[in-house]
């Protein structure tokens, strides 16, 4: 495929992979992308995963014809772009490697060497011409490695944005970028709000008319669309109206309570709201659900004097990702000693810029009088 004509995409596209990183469903599969800029000198852009090494090689050679790369141009260290580093080497002896410093450490840590022999290390606005493509460096740390940069090419204006601006699925896959792109950023970048902000600031000076992922399609058209989309996950702002009720119930009493409750939001004129059963949803829907919409309801069950086990998965993810600027409210249910909303308010103390309704719903058993008033009391607050 080609992106301009100098620059060609040379990735590939798995379709047998179930879960990527061990935890993420993947049902339409995954890309791992990788480009070749041909110029004077010619520059590959990232590997891919191991087990695509001769399909990868392959697709270089397709691309380059009867040429060889001058340079490998490695971004990130994560073992889905770098895995390849090694057999390029084996491949094509007189090629340099470039990276920076942090990743040629962590090439002695994958690799056993740091190929000291073929090490250009860059930083922070260096360059490197290829003939007429200029490419300027720019360090992008912890987003969501510490060795990451991201390459500007000034003549074609494309920018190489490794892991930013991914997405999970195979690029012969058709579906709406925003679901897969949204979970994929909140699963795995978004804890690393401000330093995709800071790398959000340095893009804003740069000239870019496509960007080229290591997952993901290239995007080429409309990039304010999905550079705003970044902004906002990475500030943790709202992206969507509506109100979001993840919950737990053992024997259905409480999942009653969230029904009704869904109902009352609705009838109120709430334009959106999702339900999601922790115990039998995608965990990581569940919680791109949760940094989507600004306001959460929380439901679960006093069990073992604590919470219900997935609501604690839940609240888990959400703290390790700096979940804030949100308002949150609870309903408990306990048919003895209730403490459901106690636990999850500890749990997400240190979670900033948090509003908590004043309506607290307590379910003692099953649904009562008094609770449906609690349910109407926080439905009319929420909204």
């Amino acid at each position: 495929m080609d992106i301009t004509n100098d620059i060609k995409y040379i990735g590939v596209n798995d379709r047998e992979i179930d879960l990527f990183e061990g935890q993420y469903v993947v049902p339409n599969g995954m890309a791992y992308n990788s480009y070749a800029i041909i110029d004077e000198k010619i520059a590959i852009m990232d590997s891919v995963d191991a087990k695509f090494t001769e399909e990868w090689l392959g697709n270089i050679k397709g691309a380059l014809g009867d040429r060889t790369p001058d340079y490998l141009i490695v971004q990130h260290m994560e073992p889905d772009h770098s895995a390849n580093i090694r057999n390029f080497v084996n491949e094509y002896p007189n090629a340099k490697i470039v990276a920076s410093a942090t990743a040629f450490k962590m090439m002695k840590q994958f690799f056993g060497t740091d190929f000291a022999d073929r090490q250009i290390t860059v930083g922070e606005n260096d360059t490197l011409s290829l003939g007429k493509h200029n490419l300027t460096f720019v360090t992008a740390p912890m987003v969501h490695w510490p060795e990451v940069i991201v390459t500007y090419d000034s003549t074609d204006k494309v920018l190489f944005s490794a892991d930013a601006f991914g997405k999970f699925g195979a690029l012969d896959t058709e579906e709406d970028w925003a679901c897969e792109a949204r979970r994929y950023y909140v699963g795995i970048v978004g804890k690393y709000g401000a330093q995709t902000q800071a790398l959000l600031k340095k893009a804003s000076n740069l000239d870019i008319e496509i960007i080229c992922p290591l997952h993901g399609p290239v995007l080429t058209e409309n990039l304010e669309y999905y550079i705003n989309l970044y902004d906002i996950w990475s500030s943790y702002g709202v992206e969507s109206d509506g109100v979001l009720i993840a919950y737990t119930s053992v024997y259905g009493n409480t999942r009653k309570a969230v029904e009704k409750l869904a109902e009352m939001l609705k009838a109120n004129g709430c334009k959106k709201v999702v339900v999601n059963d922790l115990a039998r949803c995608d965990m990581a829907e569940a919680v791109e659900d949760a940094f989507r919409y600004g306001k959460i309801i929380l439901a679960t069950t006093t069990y073992n004097a604590d919470i219900f086990p997935f609501m604690r998965e839940f609240i888990n993810h959400l703290v390790e990702r700096g979940y804030k600027n949100r308002t949150i409210g609870f309903i408990e249910n306990g048919s003895w000693a209730p403490v459901a909303t106690k636990v999850m308010t500890k749990m997400l103390e240190n979670c900033k810029n948090i509003t908590y309704t004043e309506s607290k719903v307590k379910i003692m058993s099953a649904l009562d009088e008094n609770s449906e008033k609690q349910l109407k009391e926080l439905a009319d607050e929420i909204l």
